[in-house]
């Protein structure tokens, strides 16, 4: 890997495009490396892993208002599929409702360091152009490859969140990258797509803060959505303000610190696969990933503790990101609020460790319902925890060595009688390095479990047979599930909208 400084420029400054950042990603992007097999792995657990929580989120409401979106948006030639049902759409509305149906639950993969990320987000968008250009799986791999790396090495080196930036601005230009890659677009093609791409896509932080809404999902989708266009309109040679990054008036400059920040941006070499998925882990359990860890110790020490009731207090020592994102540090009222949002809740690591302490598991769906929320024993308990800053944590969350890096806490239980239980959980059972990590059973065993009473076993069968063939695929519409119209007419009903 090498390291680039990344810093403002006044416009006076001679500074070549060959050292905007964005023109190295391109680089890097249009680098016809080869894809290692674990990378490639990878890779296919992750498109498992996106349909398994799209099975799992298809009838709720966000979901269903993209599909209908989509469907407003069909085609009679070329075109991309969309999650659950027949036909074919625009690329950019089927990458849409298609990332919205990934990201609606909170369930897929992330990675976290400097900022916060789900590079998943990359799978609906580059598939879905994929699908309309009817490019090789060996093509798509390629584009997913890519669209990983991008991100991850963006949340490495530039915190969004520091300045409340949401972190859908490094997908964007992810996005961007990979389709670069994919299309073997040229360098220059491909910098003028990934400035559009950012520029169109750097939102406030406000969409995962307070009472969140559904936003939190259309977000990411969005920002893929806007990769397409991007892509588009450099492809028939239109350019993107730059440097992008860099300029008197861009993004750093105005959003990330101002014109004194530098960061440092690690990028591959020439030459140099791209291996960064490999550094991202996905979710055993349907919450923020910072949660992951906790209910897996909460469901640790329930055994440790009799009657619930008689806890005076739970205080979770942990890292300044889930202090200040899900934990009290956020000051935020809604997440001790029985009545918020599922959203919210997801993001409240109050409520979360209190619910996995009562019920020794965590189920996507009735581990959010109100009447779970709302019940009296689980309101008193939750409002006895709280969560702190402990330095130690946050130093093993930025960690760079792996057997180093934490999402984790340490959990003080201080009982009626004043009797006090600690334990602590440093990474989630289902982390490369946890108690069961994730490996291709996992990932099908998960996708068969959300899959059930959504998907028929036969079509199921089918999916993951396309999945392991991605190579060998004529059209990679087989990627796509559809399913039985019995279980389709179960979504609700939305309003009719604008299109």
């Amino acid at each position: 890997m090498e390291n680039h400084v990344v810093k403002t420029r006044r416009s006076a400054e001679e500074f070549p495009r060959e050292e905007h950042l964005a023109f190295l990603i391109a680089q890097v992007a249009a680098d016809p490396v080869a894809v290692p097999e674990d990378t490639k792995e990878m890779i296919l657990n992750r498109i498992i892993d996106n349909a398994a929580v799209s099975a799992a989120s298809v009838l709720r409401r966000p979901v269903t208002v993209a599909r209908r979106q989509a469907e407003a948006h069909k085609v009679s030639t070329g075109g991309a599929k969309v999650f659950g049902i027949e036909g074919n759409y625009s690329a950019e509305w089927a990458a849409f409702a298609n990332g919205v149906a990934v990201r609606e639950l909170d369930f897929h993969d992330t990675f976290l360091a400097a900022d916060y990320s789900h590079p998943g987000d990359n799978i609906p968008a580059i598939l879905a152009a994929a699908q309309h250009k009817k490019v090789s799986g060996t093509d798509l791999i390629r584009g997913l490859a890519t669209g990983y790396e991008i991100q991850v090495d963006l949340v490495r080196g530039m915190c969004l969140h520091e300045f409340k930036i949401d972190h859908v601005a490094h997908l964007g230009p992810s996005v961007a990258a990979g389709l670069g890659t994919m299309l073997k677009l040229p360098v220059d093609v491909i910098y003028q797509a990934i400035g559009q791409a950012l520029h169109t896509t750097t939102a406030t932080r406000q969409s995962r803060k307070g009472e969140i809404s559904s936003w939190k999902a259309f977000a990411p989708a969005f920002a893929g959505k806007m990769g397409i266009e991007a892509v588009d309109r450099a492809m028939r040679g239109e350019g993107a303000p730059s440097p992008i990054w860099e300029g008197e008036d861009g993004v750093i400059a105005w959003l990330l610190g101002g014109p004194d920040r530098e960061y440092i941006i690690p990028l591959p070499a020439q030459g140099e696969p791209k291996r960064a998925i490999l550094d991202t882990f996905t979710k055993e359990h349907s919450a923020e990933y910072q949660s992951q860890a906790p209910i897996d110790l909460a469901r640790r020490m329930r055994e440790k503790i009799s009657d619930l009731s008689q806890v005076e207090e739970i205080v979770l020592h942990t890292s300044h990101h889930t202090h200040y994102v899900i934990g009290t540090g956020s000051n935020d009222p809604q997440k001790f609020d029985p009545k918020a949002s599922r959203e919210t809740l997801d993001h409240s690591i109050m409520y979360i460790f209190a619910v996995a302490l009562e019920d020794g598991t965590w189920h996507h769906e009735h581990s959010y319902a109100p009447e779970r929320a709302n019940r009296p024993e689980t309101i008193e308990l939750w409002h006895k925890i709280s969560t702190v800053e402990d330095p130690e944590w946050t130093r093993r969350y930025h960690a760079e060595d792996p057997n180093e890096k934490a999402f984790g806490c340490r959990a003080e239980v201080r009982m009626k009688d004043g009797t006090v239980i600690v334990d602590e959980l440093a990474i989630a059972d289902a982390h490369p390095l946890g108690a069961r990590p994730f490996a291709r059973p996992q990932y099908e065993e998960k996708f068969r479990t959300l899959a059930e009473g959504v998907v028929t076993k036969a079509e199921q069968d089918r999916f993951l047979k396309a999945v392991d063939n991605i190579e060998r695929l004529d059209d990679l519409g087989e990627l796509n599930i559809v399913l039985e119209a019995d279980v389709l007419a179960k979504a609700p009903s939305t309003p009719e909208g604008l299109l």
